[in-house]
């Protein structure tokens, strides 16, 4: 990478992490408020009624799944709500005629998704040290997972907000499809318990590998081969990008 390339990434990277480091109440607070609910309610209460979930208590089956919900929804929201303000003020255009490869843009913005999906899903597992003794089975699994995992999501934010035209349309996607997607992902539940039917439909979900892999990293489960999520998840970064790079290269949405 050319050094005036290099600064230009790191500026957009900067821009991105200064900007929910400063409102970090409204960025970080929340999610840890919101896991601590779920924490309680579905981990102490019910789950003290639900018993073993794959040789696991139920709360520490829900965690992994828990914190990857974190981290999919904060990666995804970041860069959504982060380019659809700069296309809206204007401030894309200066970047689309400026000597920076569109490369370094998307790097740029979803490395500060991906900051902010890693920050939040670290906060989320110290919150559930109060809760359940953490359980690690590959270190290696947990950060490539959650690190692919976040950068997938933050391409699909920037995708959503190429072609968002109002500050409506950048909610949309996160409320009729992602969420449904996540808890239907397996988080709270092992995909080994639904009919075989039903198994092999929610295979159609491609949240529910990212789920299975960060959950083998802590206990060790394997619901999914390892293989097939990690395909599963690089697959869909490499389709995500191209469709990102040309869509920015040709100024889809973004030109006026």
């Amino acid at each position: 990478m050319k050094a005036n390339y290099l600064i230009a990434f790191k500026s957009i990277l900067n821009k991105e992490i200064t900007r929910f480091t400063r409102i970090w109440v409204q960025t970080l607070v929340p999610p840890a408020i919101t896991m601590s609910l779920y924490f309680v309610i579905f981990g102490n209460l019910i789950g003290s009624r639900v018993g073993l979930m794959d040789g696991f208590s139920y709360m520490a089956f829900i965690v992994p799944g828990l914190i990857m919900m974190s981290v999919i929804t904060n990666s995804y929201s970041n860069v959504a709500s982060s380019f659809y303000s700069a296309k809206f003020q204007g401030n894309i255009e200066e970047l689309l005629v400026s000597p920076v490869p569109t490369y370094i843009i998307i790097a740029g913005y979803v490395g500060g998704g991906v900051a902010r999906g890693v920050l939040v899903g670290f906060i989320v597992t110290c919150v559930s040290l109060f809760f359940v003794p953490l359980q690690i089975h590959s270190v290696l699994v947990i950060v490539t997972t959650l690190l692919l995992t976040s950068i997938l999501f933050a391409l699909a934010g920037l995708l959503n907000a190429i072609f968002a035209k109002s500050f409506d349309d950048i909610s949309i996607i996160p409320t009729f499809i992602l969420t449904p997607l996540t808890y239907l992902g397996g988080v709270f539940y092992s995909t080994s318990l639904l009919p075989p039917v039903w198994e092999t439909i929610s295979h159609a979900n491609p949240i529910i590998y990212m789920v299975s892999a960060f959950r083998n990293g802590f206990l060790g489960i394997e619901n999914i081969p390892l293989f097939y999520s990690f395909a599963v998840i690089i697959g869909f970064i490499a389709v995500l990008y191209t469709l990102v790079y040309r869509l920015i290269s040709k100024g889809v949405g973004l030109r006026s």
